[in-house]
C-alpha cells in the first residue's frame, strides 16, 4: 500500500486563536508582540494586518507607522507549542497518526483512511472545514510524502492533491523554500538565480552537497520519497486497537453498543489469530464537540471471548455521554498477555484457579462492585501476621511458600489491630473479658499465649502474646498483649474466627 500524508499549515494560528477568546477582533487588524533586546518585536499578525504590509519579526514601532490605527496584544509563551498539540490530538479522528509540525503545521500520516470518507478530495476537505468551523484558517495538501504535502499546502495555489506517485511533478515549479531548507541556503540558491525546485533538482548531488551541504541533498529525497521520513504522534499508537469512523454522528445507546460490539469482534478476531489475549481495553468516543468519552475494564485472565468482554463494557456504557454525537469509536488494548486455549479432559471438568469460567466470573464481579472488594492473597515468608500474608497480582500468580497450618489463625484478619480494654487480668493468662467497639464480651474459654517476636531485620518492636478466646455467645476472637506484663500493658484484637 502506498503511504500517503497530509501536511496542514495555520497561517495565522496564534491570531485566530486571540478571535476566538475575543470575537470583537475579528474585523480588526491587530498583531502580538514580545519583548526582544530591548525591542518590541511582532511574533504574529492576522491577514488584516498582513493586507497591509505587516509581517512577523517586525519591529513594533515600524508596523505602528505603517498602520496607526493597529492593535496590539501580548503574546502568551508556548500558545503555538500547545495549540499544535490541541488540534493534533483532534485530528485522531481521521487518522491515528498525527505529529506536530512546528511552528506552524500537523503531519498526518493519512495511509489507508481516505477511502472511508470516498477518496482523497472529500477527505481533505472534511478536514479544512472542520477547522474552519473551529475558527482556524487552514490549508492542508496530501501526498505520497511528508516534504511534497508540505510544499504544496504551503506554496502551490492550484492544487491540493497530488495524485500518487507524481510528488516530483507537483514541486518542480514551487520556490526553493519549499524543500524546508534553512535561510542561508535559500538566499545562497537565490543569488545564484536557483529560485524554483527545477533549477537545481537535476544537478549532480555531489555539486549541490559540496555547494549547499548535505542538508539540501536530504530534503530532495525526502520530498521525492527516496529517503523515508518518520513523524512522532502525540499519542503512543497502541499495538492492539481497531478503529471505526461514523459517516453520521452517533447519539443512541443503541448505535454505542453496536460500535462496540463490531470492534470487539475485530480485535478478539486479531487476538485469537495471534494466540493473545487482553488484559486490559479501553474504548474511546470522539464527540462532535472534540471531547473524548472513555470507559475501561480489566481482567483476571488474558481472554479474547467477545461475549464476556462486551459484558464487562455493558455495565459502563451508560456513563457515556454522546451531547451532540460521536464520529469515531477506538478500542485499545494496551495490556495484552499470550493465551493459547486449554486442553479439555475428557472425562472430567477442568477446576481450579486455572479455569477460564473462574477468571470471568471474577470479571464480572469486579465489574458490578469494584474491583478493590475482590482480592487474592498467598502466603509470605513472614512470622508477623501483617507481613505473613501478600496481595496476589492475578488468579495465575503462583506461591513461592506454604501456607502455615502448624498454628491456627482466623478467618478474618484486621488489617491493622485495634485496641480493646480488658478487666485487669492475672500476668500471663488471657483477660477474663474484653470490651470491643461498646460491646462487652465475658470470655468463658481460651488456648495460648503464642508469642510473635518483632522481626528487627525490618523495624523494631515490642513482641506479642496471642491467645484465641471465646466469649458466651460462641464467638471465637484473637486477642493479643503487646510485650511483657507490666503497668504499661496494652490489648488489642486482631482477627476473628469462625
Amino acid at each position: 500500500m502506498e503511504r500517503r500524508f497530509v501536511s496542514i499549515w495555520f497561517r495565522y494560528l496564534s491570531t485566530d486563536w486571540f478571535v476566538l477568546r475575543k470575537p470583537q477582533l475579528n474585523n480588526k487588524a491587530f498583531v502580538l508582540r514580545t519583548p526582544s533586546h530591548g525591542r518590541m518585536i511582532v511574533t504574529a499578525v492576522n491577514a488584516l494586518a498582513e493586507a497591509q504590509g505587516i509581517h512577523a519579526g517586525m519591529v513594533l514601532a515600524d508596523a505602528r507607522a505603517i498602520l496607526p490605527d493597529l492593535e496590539v496584544f501580548d503574546d502568551e509563551p508556548d500558545l503555538v507549542t500547545k495549540l499544535l498539540k490541541r488540534i493534533a490530538e483532534w485530528c485522531i479522528r481521521f487518522t491515528p497518526f498525527a505529529a506536530v509540525d512546528p511552528p506552524d503545521g500537523i503531519i498526518l500520516d493519512v495511509t489507508g483512511c481516505s477511502h472511508l470518507w470516498g477518496g482523497d478530495e472529500p477527505y481533505l476537505n472534511d478536514i479544512i472545514t472542520r477547522l474552519k468551523k473551529q475558527g482556524y484558517y487552514a490549508r492542508a495538501a496530501i501526498a505520497d510524502t511528508i516534504g511534497a504535502a508540505w510544499a504544496v499546502a504551503r506554496y502551490n495555489n492550484r492544487t491540493l492533491i497530488v495524485p500518487s506517485s507524481q510528488q516530483s511533478e507537483a514541486i518542480l515549479t514551487l520556490p526553493c523554500a519549499a524543500l524546508r531548507l534553512e535561510p542561508g541556503t535559500i538566499e545562497r540558491l537565490q543569488k545564484l538565480g536557483l529560485r524554483q525546485i527545477r533549477d537545481f533538482i537535476g544537478m549532480p548531488k555531489s555539486a549541490l552537497r559540496r555547494r549547499f551541504g548535505s542538508h539540501i541533498i536530504t530534503r530532495i529525497n525526502q520530498a521525492l520519497g527516496v529517503e523515508e521520513e518518520f513523524i512522532q504522534p502525540v499519542q503512543p499508537i497502541e499495538l492492539y486497537s481497531e478503529r471505526l469512523p461514523c459517516l453520521e454522528p452517533i447519539a443512541t445507546a443503541t448505535g454505542i453498543e453496536i460500535a462496540l460490539q463490531r470492534l470487539l469482534e475485530a480485535l478478539c478476531k486479531r487476538l485469537q489469530k495471534e494466540q493473545k489475549g487482553l488484559r486490559t481495553a479501553k474504548f474511546k468516543c470522539y464527540r462532535v464537540d472534540g471531547k473524548i468519552e472513555e470507559i475501561q475494564i480489566s481482567t483476571n485472565a488474558p481472554s479474547y471471548n467477545v461475549k464476556h468482554l462486551y459484558k464487562l463494557f455493558e455495565i459502563k456504557i451508560v456513563t457515556i455521554e454522546p451531547d451532540l454525537g460521536i464520529e469515531l469509536f477506538v478500542l485499545e488494548a494496551p495490556k495484552v498477555e499470550d493465551h493459547s486455549p486449554s486442553q479439555q479432559q475428557l472425562w472430567e471438568a477442568m477446576y481450579g484457579l486455572q479455569h477460564i469460567q473462574l477468571a470471568e466470573l471474577m470479571d464480572r464481579l469486579s465489574g458490578k462492585v469494584a474491583s478493590i472488594s475482590i482480592n487474592r492473597y498467598l502466603p509470605d515468608e513472614h512470622y508477623w501476621p501483617e507481613r505473613s500474608i501478600k496481595q496476589a497480582s492475578s488468579l495465575q500468580e503462583t506461591t513461592t511458600t506454604e501456607w502455615k497450618v502448624d498454628r491456627p489463625r482466623p478467618m478474618q484478619l484486621l488489617a491493622t489491630p485495634q485496641s480493646i480494654q480488658v478487666a485487669a487480668p492475672v500476668p500471663d493468662y488471657p483477660p477474663m473479658n474484653f470490651r470491643y467497639k461498646n460491646k462487652l464480651h465475658k470470655i468463658l474459654k481460651a488456648d495460648g499465649p503464642e508469642r510473635i517476636e518483632q522481626e528487627w531485620w525490618i523495624q523494631d518492636g515490642q513482641h506479642r502474646d496471642y491467645y484465641i478466646v471465646e466469649d458466651e455467645e460462641g464467638g471465637r476472637y484473637w486477642l493479643f498483649r503487646l510485650g511483657h506484663y507490666d503497668e504499661d500493658y496494652k490489648w488489642f484484637i486482631h482477627g476473628f474466627f469462625a
